[in-house]
């Protein structure tokens, strides 16, 4: 699905198919479910969040629904092995249009530690930087996790974005910000 940038009057897919050496990030699709619960359905992976019973059948669902209406969701595939391992999402910043938000990501154990989140996430600040000039990422307080791969990525803190307040979600009160000059400078 196309979204329009309401300051820069451009178009930015926010379902494009995204891939480097280890990873391909694709629309996810319906029969998709039962591949990607077989990896949410492993309790530690949601230990530090607060929707804990998205490790079962009907919290999954729940997720994955919201998943698919949000017409930004990838499944995220080990191109070596072939299987879906995670997922993730664009969702539009409200706020503005300069900025777009990467969340509601979560990988198989298996995959955390390396090289895996971060190019994932890579992919999806590389495409989005030819469209926004800011990414923003919503984490909860509790999701130590998170936020440390975020700040590797050189994510910041922040609470305002270009003079506004930014809403703050209930199970996301911190949030991170990656400035398109501030990652082009670092690469």
């Amino acid at each position: 699905m196309k979204q329009m940038n309401e300051n820069e009057g451009l178009y930015f897919d926010l379902q494009p198919f995204l891939e480097n050496d280890l990873l391909l990030l694709r629309p996810l699709k319906e029969e998709d479910f039962e591949d990607l619960f077989r990896v949410a359905s492993d309790p530690h992976i949601w230990e530090q969040h607060p929707a804990k019973d998205r490790s079962q059948r009907n919290g999954f669902g729940l997720f994955f629904a919201d998943a698919m209406s949000s017409k930004g969701a990838f499944a995220v595939i080990d191109k070596k092995k072939g299987e879906i391992i995670g997922s993730t999402r664009f969702h539009r910043v409200k706020e503005t249009g300069k900025a777009i938000e990467i969340g509601w990501t979560f990988l198989a154990r298996h995959y955390w530690g390396g090289v895996y989140n971060r190019s994932m996430k890579e992919l999806m600040i590389v495409y989005a930087f030819q469209f926004v000039e800011n990414i923003l990422f919503y984490i909860n307080e509790r999701n130590i996790r998170s936020q440390k791969a975020i700040e590797k990525l050189g994510g910041k803190q922040i609470f305002t974005l270009e003079g506004y307040n930014l809403e703050v979600k209930p199970a996301s009160a911190v949030i991170y910000l990656i400035n398109k000059k501030n990652w082009e400078s670092k690469k």
